[in-house]
């Protein structure tokens, strides 16, 4: 039961949407959307990348 209430989302960067940073989260204790303050080599810089669903 506990392991169903964590669920796999990608970071994508606001900027240039790339997603390359993966990570998950629960889903009874963070029921918005995940922002988080991440560098894009990309871009060369630090965004606010923001939570897309995984596949």
């Amino acid at each position: 039961m506990a392991k169903e209430d964590r669920v796999k989302i990608l970071l994508e960067c606001p900027e240039c949407g790339n997603r390359f940073y993966s990570t998950t989260k629960n889903r009874r204790n963070t029921r918005d959307k995940l922002k988080l303050k991440k560098y894009c080599k990309f871009c060369k810089k630090h965004t606010e990348h923001k939570e897309v669903k995984a596949k």
